[in-house]
């Protein structure tokens, strides 16, 4: 249970979000979700995508209207550049500016080592992962370069840092990522564009969850718990809050950091 002190804080808006929109990418997952939400109880106006789950997706701009603000969503293959263009033109046309933008996207992954991976699955997740990330911002860079600047968050893992067996499937790509982020902010920031990462640890939400539903051996989930000094998994919430924190302009001074929300599962 997290503490008053944390939920009256979750409550609290930011006026930078009131004008233009957030575009999320992956918004239907359990991470994209609670991002979305939250960025929605900030003051937000959001645009999200989802792969294949439409249900989610519908649940979740339910939850961003319930609060006051507007919510729209697209289908969307992450691969395809032209239509992540299209959709993130169209959500400015209808928004006016643009001033937040999150990578929250992922495909499925397969708990494997190294060794016992072939080539065609390895080409699969970088092609969906980290061609996703770079499509989306080709795709918003020239709004936000155009409008004086904004601010770009990509939900990686904190196995970039701490690379647990069986994980490089998540790790590799993530890592490759905060590269194009880092890079980013390098080049970027004289036209005020920040950007940053949040690396998640073991969450109790979407690839994580399915993680730990699909391991049935207990001794493997409690020696993974015994690797975390918090003794715990997160919760999608808090890595939101780690998302809309850096997007605002609390954070309006820091680019090209990972910010591990982990529970010290990275050192």
């Amino acid at each position: 249970m997290m503490p008053e002190t944390y939920q009256e804080t979750y409550q609290e808006t930011y006026p930078e979000f009131a004008d233009g929109v957030a575009i999320v990418a992956g918004g239907s997952g359990g991470i994209g979700a609670a991002v979305v939400v939250d960025l929605a109880r900030r003051g937000a106006n959001v645009a999200f995508t989802y792969h294949s789950n439409g249900a989610a997706a519908e649940t979740v701009a339910s939850d961003v209207r319930s609060l006051g603000r507007e919510a729209r969503i697209g289908q969307l293959d992450l691969q395809d550049a032209a239509a992540t263009r299209s959709f993130v033109d169209r959500a400015v046309e209808s928004f006016g500016r643009l001033h937040s933008v999150v990578y929250a996207a992922g495909p499925p992954l397969e708990l494997k080592f190294i060794s016992q991976l072939q080539p065609d699955a390895w080409s699969k997740v970088f092609r969906a992962d980290v061609d996703g990330c770079f499509n989306l911002i080709w795709a918003c860079l020239p709004h936000l370069k155009r409008q004086g600047g904004g601010s770009i968050v990509a939900v990686v893992t904190a196995a970039v840092d701490r690379p647990p067996p069986r994980d490089i499937l998540s790790a590799a790509p993530k890592a490759a990522i905060q590269a194009l982020i880092r890079g980013l902010a390098r080049e970027e920031g004289r036209f005020g564009i920040r950007a940053n990462c949040v690396g998640p640890g073991w969450i109790d939400a979407g690839l994580g969850a399915e993680m730990m539903s699909s391991l049935d051996q207990q001794s493997y989930i409690d020696r993974f718990l015994a690797q975390i000094p918090l003794r715990r998994v997160g919760q999608a919430e808090e890595i939101a809050q780690a998302v809309t924190f850096l997007l605002s302009d609390r954070a309006k001074y820091m680019t090209g950091t990972t910010l591990p929300v982990a529970g010290g599962l990275q050192l």
